[in-house]
């Protein structure tokens, strides 16, 4: 199998951050080597000045060509999630929706509702076809089609 490098931008709760490590393994069993340029527990930082944060996540955004958004229980409460997505649909990246296990009936983050491509579940195709941008599906936690909040295409101002 041919092993194919992603550059993405993992937005995620930080206590969902074990699952930007279960991410990258199992898309790696499909041969897919995700470069992930977001801050997780591999590189944290305790900054808090969030002019300075914003400083430090601008340029992962920026170099990544998707943004990955997992979707957990309280992904939707973050304002940092929000921010990254805003800031993603800015620099035109696509963006991926991604269900973590055990987030049936999670809400969405605001942000993602305006400017999400796809929302998928924790399969592995699924997941790399909308990193892909191969079709535009949204689904429920179960791989249910669901209706996209905003139905308009985007698009960069």
């Amino acid at each position: 199998m041919n092993d194919k490098k992603k550059n993405v931008f993992i937005s995620h709760y930080s206590k969902d951050d074990k699952h930007v490590e279960k991410l990258k393994t199992l898309l790696s069993k499909a041969g897919y080597t995700l470069r992930n340029s977001s801050i997780d527990s591999t590189k944290e930082n305790n900054a808090s000045n969030p002019d300075y944060v914003k400083s430090l996540l601008r340029p992962g955004i920026k170099w990544a060509g998707t943004t990955i958004v997992l979707i957990g229980p309280k992904t939707h409460t973050r304002d940092w999630v929000n921010w990254e997505i805003k800031k993603s649909n800015i620099e035109g990246n696509n963006i991926v929706g991604v269900y973590v296990n055990g987030a049936a009936g999670s809400d969405l983050p605001e942000e993602f509702n305006k400017y999400g491509d796809a929302l998928v579940g924790w399969e592995t195709g699924r997941i790399i076809d909308a990193i892909e941008g191969r079709g535009d599906n949204f689904e429920n936690t179960d791989g249910t089609p669901r209706e996209k909040y905003f139905s308009d295409p985007r698009s960069n101002c």
